[in-house]
């Protein structure tokens, strides 16, 4: 679930950016992708995330739906195309008809627009995405680190009903459609498997593993391996 004001934060990080602010403390600044089985927390994460490397004074912003709302804004779209940004692809006859009749505009069009964000934001560093084949479009980029959330369906349902007050048939047909469309969106983008856990540096089970502890294994292991940017 997304904190209040997160949109603000994204904005708030897109204008210091353009401006240079900060500009020497952040060389070799890291980028974090988070993959996600659906109902792992991926927001939550970040969030904790974010206050484990505030004792390092590297302020971390966090995008997740608010990415979406950024490649909107930038390129001076309406808010309400952000339906038609799921991560999922549309029926190519569907997609077809409403590009036909201008309901919206082309959707490789908005596809190539929110990977053009992604390494932006992956170049400037300090950052942590949220899906959107994130870990895909930045696997050539040596600041980036990749982690993958899974956990057994029944604790993700579990996780819907308490978070999003679903009831339980609800929650698993929501899961359970959400990780086929994600899956869908990658497979058909990038014709890459999310799946296929060669592709991350780590992975954590939710399960397992409260949020501080992900926090400590993946922020710790972040700071050694990019030591330059937490001097």
């Amino acid at each position: 679930m997304p904190v209040v004001g997160s949109f603000e934060k994204a904005k708030h990080y897109i204008e210091s950016h353009e401006k240079g602010f900060d500009s020497r403390t952040k060389k070799g600044a890291p980028c974090i992708t988070i993959s996600r089985e659906t109902g792992t927390g991926a927001d939550r994460v970040g969030e904790v995330l974010i206050n484990f490397f505030a004792q390092f004074n590297a302020p971390f912003t966090l995008f997740d739906k608010n990415l979406i709302d950024r490649v909107l804004e930038d390129n001076a779209l309406p808010q309400k195309l952000s339906s038609y940004m799921p991560e999922a692809k549309f029926p190519a006859i569907k997609t077809a008809m409403n590009e036909l009749f201008g309901l919206h505009p082309p959707m490789m069009s908005l596809l190539h627009k929110t990977t053009q964000t992604i390494l932006q934001l992956a170049g400037m560093g300090d950052v942590i995405i949220v899906g959107r084949g994130a870990n895909i479009i930045t696997a050539k980029l040596e600041n980036c680190f990749h982690i993958r959330l899974i956990a057994p369906v029944e604790l993700r349902a579990k996780n819907m009903e308490t978070y999003y007050g679903m009831t339980p048939k609800e929650a698993a047909d929501f899961v359970k459609r959400e990780d086929e469309a994600r899956n869908k969106y990658v497979k058909i983008n990038y014709n890459r498997d999310v799946n296929d856990l060669t592709q991350y540096h780590l992975v954590l089970n939710t399960r397992q593993l409260c949020n501080d502890e992900i926090a400590e294994i993946v922020g710790g292991t972040v700071v050694m391996k990019f030591p330059e940017r937490f001097k």
